[in-house]
């Protein structure tokens, strides 16, 4: 059993309120008619288990959270490549959420990255999100 609860009546979001992107999801998540539960990761500590847990369910290494040409992570960081262990990637990620690279999205048991608007579209069904290919957010 994983940290992060799972519901199939409830979506879950996990951004940053930075991002345009984070922002549009936040406001589409939210006029869904299902239980919504937001995690603003500049508000909401998120531990190295669930940073862990979500990047094993999209199938992604943790270093694939992480915006790596972000000004703040180059500032920090410097540019690439980069060979760091996954516990320093989980360090990045929960000492600066806000390099997050792009919103996640849970409903019931899929996960997704969502990199542009139409991919929440396409996540969810065009029915049930109320958009389809012609009208995408």
């Amino acid at each position: 059993m994983g940290t992060i609860a799972t519901n199939n009546r409830q979506i879950t979001l996990f951004y940053h309120p930075d991002t345009s992107l984070g922002k549009r999801m936040n406001a589409y998540v939210n006029s869904m008619d299902k239980d919504v539960l937001i995690v603003d990761v500049s508000k909401t500590k998120v531990t190295g288990t669930q940073w862990s847990e979500l990047a094993e369910k999209l199938n992604i290494k943790i270093a694939d959270l992480i915006n790596q040409e972000h000004p703040d992570f180059t500032k920090n960081y410097g540019k690439g490549p980069f060979d760091m262990e996954e516990h320093d990637w989980l360090k990045v990620l929960e000492m600066h959420p806000e390099l997050l690279i792009h919103p996640i999205v849970i409903n019931g048991e899929e996960y997704m990255q969502i990199k542009k608007p139409t991919d929440f579209t396409k996540f969810m069904g065009a029915d049930s999100a109320g958009a389809d290919e012609k009208n995408p957010l």
